[in-house]
């Protein structure tokens, strides 16, 4: 019991680990206290094991819908892309890079945002989001690669549910049933937009993401240089503002990669790669 606290503290973020916390006081004084007649502190029942929420059960199914739901309202408070050959483009890397995921019968959405700032992001159900000052950003496919691999990571390692459950938890919620869908969704929708995955979840889809694009035939160690760039650029960009540092993922990185694969450069033509970004934003 006290690790799980322990983990659910550390994932919600330290500013909201008081909230957390009282809320799993207040669940358990109403769930024990008609049954037993007295009152136990958080350390009485630390000491008993007994089990005040029990973690979300959230099927394949639930977690598309919600991710559909979620699209609907990015696709509302965002510019998407409807340049046909940048979706295109996007799409191509996407699905094959989804094809060779964890999760390869996972029905996989990429789309592009117009927004000059550096970042992607996913949510659950196999929603990636990419935005067009990335692409601008990356210096070839493979770098662009790297980033949308590390995003189907986050998707396949299920962060977004983990995140879900772990919220609702600290909201005092215990069960899907009954809960408001458009409330669900808003949680979810700020959760892949607003709140930050934990330095565990980042790594976890550093390890998947680097693992996909080695198995679709990409220089890994793209992944490593393009965060050593955006890291040592002069502003940090969005697309790292809230991960872990990106000194300590550009060396994991770096030290994940097999020998045999280093001195791969599939992906790594920077010219062609450059001619493909200009003829799409001209």
């Amino acid at each position: 019991m006290l690790n799980f606290l322990k983990k659910s503290l550390f994932l919600i973020g330290r500013r909201r680990a008081y909230a957390a916390l009282l809320a799993i006081v207040m669940s358990a004084s109403i769930l024990l206290a008609p049954q037993s007649g007295q009152a136990f502190t958080l350390l009485d029942l630390i000491r008993k094991g007994i089990p005040i929420i029990q973690a979300l059960s959230i099927n394949e199914q639930q977690e598309i819908a919600l991710g559909a739901q979620t699209n609907q309202q990015i696709i509302r408070q965002m510019k998407m892309s409807q340049n046909p050959e940048i979706n295109a483009y996007i799409n191509n890397i996407g699905q094959r890079l989804a094809a060779s995921s964890a999760r390869p019968n996972l029905k996989y959405t990429f789309q592009v945002v117009e927004d000059n700032a550096i970042n992607a992001f996913a949510t659950m159900g196999g929603y990636v989001y990419i935005h067009t000052g990335l692409m601008k950003a990356s210096d070839n496919e493979a770098q662009l690669a790297s980033v949308i691999g590390h995003e189907i990571g986050h998707i396949t390692g299920r962060h977004s549910l983990e995140q879900l459950k772990q919220t609702l938890i600290a909201q005092g919620i215990s069960s899907l049933a009954g809960l408001d869908q458009s409330q669900l969704s808003n949680v979810v929708f700020n959760i892949g937009l607003r709140l930050p995955k934990s330095r565990e979840m980042e790594y976890d889809a550093d390890r998947r993401g680097l693992d996909n694009i080695i198995r679709v035939g990409y220089a890994p160690s793209a992944m490593p240089e393009f965060m050593k760039k955006l890291g040592s650029a002069s502003n940090t960009p969005a697309f790292l503002s809230t991960h872990p540092s990106p000194p300590d993922r550009v060396q994991r990185l770096n030290n994940m990669i097999p020998p045999q694969y280093r001195a791969k450069t599939d992906g790594l033509d920077q010219s062609n790669y450059k001619q493909r970004v200009q003829y799409f934003f001209r």
